[in-house]
């Protein structure tokens, strides 16, 4: 059995009520709820929040929220790993115990039922494995990294500075969308994420945008517009 965690807090406050404000049209979490249910991935989706509004938009659009997570984990600094493992063992309480979970980010507009499914095969056919994650290429070589200071730009890896991008080695970030992982992985916490202990799911760069400002969100929306229009147009021309 599969769980599906939908972490939401109720404080942002660089965009507030972010979880829930309309993003072209609907709640920003319904994105999440919706193609997580269409995955069918899953056996249950909750939401973990500690916000009753919340709770009740997510139930609108087909979660669950069968508890409210306490206010300790409900701060600035609480880790997604935490709140995915307390809905874990706030579960087994419930008497529901479950070999994978997934915490699926509520901001994740993008997100789509392919690379779900493909998170999870991951796991089923690889046993060395504990975690599968979304992930993608940075658009630019990081080791041409600079830094800008009061003091002036700064190079980061000198050695790598007049290197054509194609001698450097290309590198990936968290996407932050989903994190797969065994249930009893989850709980015993002495593996991490970002290692050899996980399957990196490739997203492309154009379904990738964090929306942490109200800049992020501005362009997050221009993105999915372009995207929706783009799949509307292949749609008529094969019809």
């Amino acid at each position: 059995m599969n769980l599906a965690i939908i972490p939401a807090r109720g404080g942002s406050k660089r965009i507030p009520q972010k979880n829930i404000r309309l993003f072209e049209g609907k709640p920003l979490i319904a994105y999440s709820i919706e193609v997580a249910s269409q995955s069918n991935c899953f056996d249950k989706i909750i939401v973990s929040t500690d916000s009753e509004e919340i709770a009740d938009v997510a139930r609108e659009y087909g979660a669950d929220v069968p508890f409210i997570r306490p206010a300790a984990l409900a701060d600035d600094f609480t880790g997604t790993t935490a709140v995915t493992r307390h809905a874990i063992r706030a579960m087994q309480e419930l008497g529901f115990d479950y070999e994978y979970s997934c915490c699926i980010y509520a901001t994740a507009p993008f997100l789509q039922e392919r690379f779900l499914q493909q998170g999870l095969k991951a796991l089923v056919d690889n046993k060395s494995k504990a975690f599968a994650f979304s992930a993608t290429s940075f658009a630019f070589p990081i080791q041409r990294a600079i830094s800008i200071s009061e003091q002036g730009v700064e190079v980061m890896f000198p050695e790598h500075i007049k290197k054509r991008s194609q001698d450097l080695v290309e590198a990936y970030h968290d996407a932050g969308q989903f994190y797969w992982g065994r249930s009893e992985e989850y709980l015993k916490g002495n593996k991490s994420m970002f290692s050899h202990h996980s399957y990196p799911v490739i997203l492309p760069r154009y379904l990738v945008q964090d929306i942490d400002t109200i800049e992020d969100w501005q362009r997050a929306e221009l993105m999915y517009k372009a995207y929706v229009a783009q799949n509307l147009s292949e749609r008529t021309n094969i019809i």
